[in-house]
């Protein structure tokens, strides 16, 4: 997700939907859709969202109460899908793993002394993107004609890419990386009540007086998702220590430390694997009714678990005018 010391380095500051209204905003829609499943897991009675085989769509629920936000401020979202996985974070994936199989013991412990509500709590933490999480978003998607990019690899990468480009007037994502990645600016906390944030990488910058290297150096010594910091090195220490010996590689060898991969991680937030072979369309048609059956019908969720976000979703289109969206 994105190391979260990088909140003490970043510029960011609140901002109303009323700034934002006609934007285009590249989602991390693993990042995003991780928000709602979890969420979901964690408050829905399992049935609700599992299907007479046993198949579980608790995503299809989170869709359906996280999109309409966007609509009701006028925001069109471009849902940006991790590809291949890098390399360099397997070590990262690697840990979420076990950490994930490791709820999944704590759970069956709380389930077997009825402690329901630590269970519901542990078995939102064992949640994974699974294929047919997958298939059933893109599925869901297409039917309310969302657009969406599948990303080479790091989808976080890929909605920077495309905001600094001009192709989306935001990235949107909760993960810090889209700032080292070279996004001009991320909106946050798309998934939470209120007005998000927004982290502006310009600001940021000129507020510590560097460079997007001397930025990027930094947040390494401090840890990413693509290698392990220094120990003992802390947000303020590292930016510190880039003033006092110019960039990485000085720091390291004042601190006789090392980086695994340094060079590597350091190439990937310059030049990360992107695309421009995309096309999307923010003249958008949903069809509600074709969602609304997709759903509830075909994957069998419970209709008044999902009425109301689809209710929201015509509502919108209503309010904002049809011609915005058709």
């Amino acid at each position: 997700m994105g190391n979260a010391d990088l909140r003490s380095l970043a510029s960011i500051r609140e901002v109303e939907f009323d700034e934002l209204e006609g934007s285009v905003v590249a989602i991390d829609a693993h990042n995003w859709l991780y928000r709602y499943l979890t969420t979901t897991v964690k408050w829905t009675r399992d049935e609700i969202y599992t299907t007479s085989d046993g198949t579980e769509v608790a995503n299809l629920v989170g869709i359906v109460q996280g999109l309409p936000k966007f609509y009701e401020h006028d925001l069109i979202p471009v849902f940006v899908f991790d590809g291949e996985v890098t390399e360099l974070k397997s070590a990262e994936i690697e840990e979420r793993r076990e950490k994930k199989e490791a709820a999944a013991e704590r759970r069956a412990e709380a389930e077997a002394a009825g402690k329901t509500e630590e269970a519901a709590r542990l078995e939102a933490r064992t949640q994974r993107l699974t294929e047919t999480i997958h298939e059933t978003t893109r599925g869901l998607f297409d039917r309310l004609d969302v657009p969406y990019v599948e990303a080479p690899a790091e989808g976080e990468a890929q909605c920077a890419h495309m905001n600094a480009v001009g192709d989306a007037d935001y990235a949107g994502s909760e993960d810090y990386d889209t700032l080292l990645f070279g996004a001009p600016r991320t909106l946050r906390q798309l998934t939470s009540k209120g007005n998000p944030e927004l982290m502006d990488l310009e600001a940021t910058l000129a507020d510590l007086d560097f460079s997007r290297q001397e930025l990027v150096d930094a947040a390494m010594l401090c840890g990413t998702d693509f290698n392990e910091g220094v120990s003992g090195i802390g947000p303020k220490t590292a930016v510190k220590a880039i003033r006092e010996h110019g960039d990485l590689w000085g720091v390291l060898e004042a601190e006789d430390a090392e980086i695994a991969n340094a060079e590597a991680v350091r190439e990937l937030f310059f030049d990360p694997p992107v695309t421009d072979d995309y096309e999307f369309d923010t003249d958008l048609d949903p069809d509600v009714e074709a969602a609304r059956a997709y759903v509830v019908d075909e994957w069998e969720v419970a209709a008044d678990e999902v009425e109301r976000g689809f209710e929201r979703i015509e509502e919108s289109m209503v309010q904002t005018g049809l011609d915005r969206w058709t």
